[in-house]
């Protein structure tokens, strides 16, 4: 620990000038008599800039600034999980012990519980060679998910001694030949991304339960999407049905900059989430970062970071991750916020000239890969973008859309509609298919793609046709194309339409969107013949069996029995053509 300590020279908001120091960029230092937590981000000669963490309000200049030597880092090790934090990774718990239900300023509180003892169990012996990331034993840290422990990058060789049994995170479980100690737990500055082999191709789909996402617009483990969205179009909703139900192991949410009574609704219903596939409670899996907008606004940057970089940890242990940043444009607001109070030059909206680089450097931190202890695992970034007034054409959207890979455009009129999850399935988009297509032939149908872009390609001739139906009316239109109509609006009330409150149409296997996809294609032909045959549109359209298939997918067991309601729906349209 440093003790280089200088004075307060100059104090703009959360951005403080010192003299007398001379620490190293992004050093955390000790600001003002309450020592606040501060980050060095401009040196200029003999006087430093530093981003404090907390509210400045109140000190003034000739007060001490202290050097601490280290860097902005996070504690990773067993207790990660469940755990609520702020944007520097103090527990919200901790806190609201130490002070109430109001954070003061200038406490501590460490990111793990360091006295808390846990059960290890080595897996290495004495005399394995070990290198930067092998798993040396594990912990059960909850009911469902084993916490593995790993050699820190950087640091290999032959074990001398290694031993199971209850220890605290910082005690020495494990000695190398040449005298290296490694604990439980290990830090790591959270700018800096956490090392790994090699990255793998993007051709395995994070299966999220969502029709809408997994059939038309998939995302692929490892891969990065965003979901700009206006107030009310239900990005957080949306967010949330990822967090529960998809087939990732390890949860990561960062609430960055929400509204304080969001965040809220997020913190109490989260703890009461049960996790679908083992019964338990959802925040088994799940670490959450709460940093809500009137906090201050340097912690709400670091805390994207402290998000990605405790992800990363979990993805180094074989785990695929799924990251939630909700949302990143608050991100932005407090980078503009920043920066302005450095005087950087200003680029378009105010916000500072590199809004871009800092996004893609947090994206590219996804990704699936070869972990530097042999295997595979995962961080898939979804990040949520408020543009102001819903218009994407802003800064933030724009730099996130040039990076990503998926984007699911919420739509505030389908919102108004009561149609949701309210993406919008003509300007979103995913360029993940192509690598995923051998995936879905391989696992769920051989024909999955085609029929994937024959749903695609009715809902654009659909969209074309209603501009015509808008100016004549849909009567005016030939037969063949009022039954187009009819298809597609099978398409957004049978299949794309989800209730996200409902026990059984909240999540739906990739298996039965295929075969619900297909049973709208085979509406569509087995209408065709009927009316090639003499039967009427409105005849084939309100067969009893087509309204059972389409309620249907509210009801226990519909899996097993939509083969049957299909059969029933394509005899009673072939019975139109010879009433007629």
């Amino acid at each position: 620990m440093s003790e280089e300590s200088g004075l307060i020279y100059r104090i703009s908001g959360p951005v403080v000038t010192a003299v007398g120091i001379s620490p190293r960029m992004y050093e955390v230092v000790r600001v003002g008599d309450e020592g606040l937590m501060g980050e060095v981000i401009e040196l200029h000669g003999d006087q430093s800039v530093i981003q404090v963490y907390e509210e400045t309000s109140g000190i003034r200049p000739g007060e001490p600034v202290v050097r601490t030597g280290q860097t902005l880092s996070v504690k990773l090790g067993p207790g990660l999980l469940t755990q609520i934090y702020d944007g520097i990774q103090r527990p919200l718990e901790d806190l609201e012990e130490t002070m109430g239900v109001f954070i003061t300023r200038g406490v501590d509180a460490d990111g793990l519980d360091l006295s808390k003892k846990w059960e290890f169990n080595a897996t290495a012996s004495v005399g394995d060679e070990i290198s930067g990331g092998s798993v040396i034993g594990f912990v059960q840290e909850t009911e469902t998910v084993e916490h593995r422990i790993m050699a820190p990058p950087g640091h290999g060789g032959k074990i001398a001694s290694i031993e199971s049994g209850e220890f605290d995170i910082t005690t020495t479980v494990c000695t190398l030949e040449d005298g290296t100690e490694i604990a439980m737990m290990q830090e790591w500055p959270v700018r800096t991304p956490r090392p790994f082999t090699q990255k793998n191709a993007p051709d395995v789909p994070l299966i999220t339960g969502q029709r809408i996402l997994d059939f038309l617009f998939p995302l692929a483990k490892g891969g990065t999407a965003g979901i700009p969205g206006p107030f009310g179009a239900g990005k957080t909703v949306t967010q949330q049905q990822l967090a529960r139900w998809s087939d990732a192991q390890i949860v990561v949410y960062i609430g960055c900059g929400e509204r304080g009574n969001e965040m809220t609704e997020v913190l109490t219903e989260f703890p009461h989430l049960t996790d679908p596939n083992t019964g338990k409670p959802l925040m088994n899996r799940t670490t959450m970062i709460a940093n809500t907008s009137n906090m201050p606004v340097a912690a709400r940057e670091a805390s994207v970071y402290t998000g990605i970089t405790i992800a990363e940890y979990f993805r180094d242990m074989g785990y695929d991750v799924a990251l939630m940043a909700d949302s990143t444009s608050r991100w932005a607001e407090a980078m503009r916020e920043i920066s302005s109070r450095l005087e950087e030059m200003p680029g378009e909206e105010g916000y500072p000239a590199y809004l871009s680089s800092r996004l893609a450097e947090f994206y590219e931190r996804a990704g699936r890969v070869q972990t530097l202890g042999g295997d595979d695992g995962s961080v898939s970034v979804i990040g949520a973008v408020s543009p102001p007034g819903g218009d994407i054409s802003e800064p933030v959207s724009q730099g996130t859309l040039r990076i990503v890979k998926v984007f699911w455009g919420l739509d505030a009129g389908l919102a108004r509609q009561r149609h949701f999850p309210a993406i919008n399935w003509l300007s979103s988009y995913s360029l993940y298919p192509q690598a995923l297509d051998q995936w879905y032939r391989d696992n769920i149908a051989n024909d999955f793609p085609e029929v994937r872009t024959k749903i695609s390609s009715l809902l654009q001739v659909e969209a074309e046709l209603q501009e015509i139906v808008q100016l004549v009316g849909s009567d005016a239109l030939p037969m063949d194309q009022q039954l187009t109509l009819e298809v597609a609006r099978m398409i957004r009330e049978f299949f794309l339409q989800q209730n996200a409150f409902h026990d059984v149409d909240t999540f739906s296997q990739l298996g039965l969107q295929y075969e619900m996809a297909k049973a709208i294609l085979t509406f569509q032909e087995e209408s065709e013949k009927a009316m090639a045959g003499g039967a009427g549109l409105e005849d084939v359209v309100n067969v009893p069996a087509r309204t059972d298939l389409m309620r249907g997918r509210f009801e226990e067991g519909y899996a097993e029995r939509i083969g049957e309601l299909l059969g029933k729906m394509s005899k009673q349209i072939a019975e139109t053509m010879e009433d007629n």
